[in-house]
């Protein structure tokens, strides 16, 4: 069992050695190794220099880390608000709304009607065009709602009987009792908006409020078109290197605080689901 875990911790763990090892290793050094090495005897931080001194990247920083943190917040809301009261099995129509729910799953809008929907709400060149359209994932409702049931009901007819509102009793009993699947959906959400590209590309075009995925592409492929890098001491797989450890590094550094909410969260709110 120990040999099984440690080749698949090594397989897991070499990749992204490798992408900080060559992020920072001399264009020299790299040439003399044909591209590929692990552990560099010299270490400079030129693509990260250079990296800085793109147009927008700083920008794309904060416009990611504000879509991030409002879009986690607002899809924890509304998740929630909608996951608790289909979690009560005397909610008139619920399976009706259930059904919708899980249409969504397999069938969606399309990107033409979509497009036409955030141009007429006037989101286009928005960051809230990057926030609004995806707002409430299904698949996260049902997750939401399957932790809520097996939530103790006698807990809550408890509260009902001291005469707790239903507001009361999801801000005062529930919400607290559902800590570990907050987590864990607000880590998909938090994901989501992070890697965001699809919707920046669709509906942004705007250089200064585009997402940090986008810029990087573009600049990444605007490397590439160039016969020569950035710098002649700069190679252009250095900086691409330099941009994947840019933008992966805060999810990696932030995911294992909630590691443990976030295994125990799938766990439960899977039970039913």
């Amino acid at each position: 069992m120990y040999v099984t875990l440690t080749l698949v911790s090594v397989a897991a763990l070499f990749p992204m050695l490798y992408v900080v090892s060559v992020s920072i290793t001399p264009y020299t050094e790299l040439l003399r190794n044909g591209g590929f090495i692990v552990i560099p005897r010299s270490v400079t931080f030129a693509a990260y220099r250079e990296l800085f001194n793109q147009p927008y990247i700083l920008s794309a920083f904060n416009v990611t880390l504000f879509i991030t943190i409002v879009g986690t917040a607002i899809n924890l809301v509304l998740t929630t608000l909608m996951a608790f009261p289909l979690s009560r099995k005397g909610l008139p129509g619920r399976n009706i709304v259930l059904m919708m729910v899980v249409l969504t799953l397999l069938f969606s809008g399309g990107i033409i009607p979509t497009y036409l929907i955030v141009k007429d709400t006037g989101l286009l060149d928005s960051v809230w065009s990057m926030i609004i359209p995806n707002a409430i994932w299904s698949f996260n409702v049902l997750i939401m709602k399957s932790f809520f049931e097996n939530l103790p009901e006698e807990i809550m007819e408890s509260a009902r009987m001291d005469g707790s509102s239903e507001y009361g009793l999801l801000l005062k009993i529930v919400i607290p009792l559902s800590v570990p699947v907050m987590f864990t959906l607000g880590l998909f959400y938090l994901v989501g908006h992070w890697n965001e590209f699809y919707q920046a590309i669709m509906y942004v075009t705007k250089p200064e409020i585009q997402p940090l995925q986008v810029v990087i592409r573009n600049m990444l492929m605007k490397a590439h078109s160039q016969v020569e890098s950035v710098d002649e001491t700069i190679p252009t797989m250095t900086l691409q290197m330099a941009a994947v450890v840019y933008a992966s590094l805060p999810i990696i550094v932030f995911y294992p605080f909630i590691q443990k909410h976030f295994s125990k969260g799938i766990i439960i709110g899977a039970i039913k689901g």
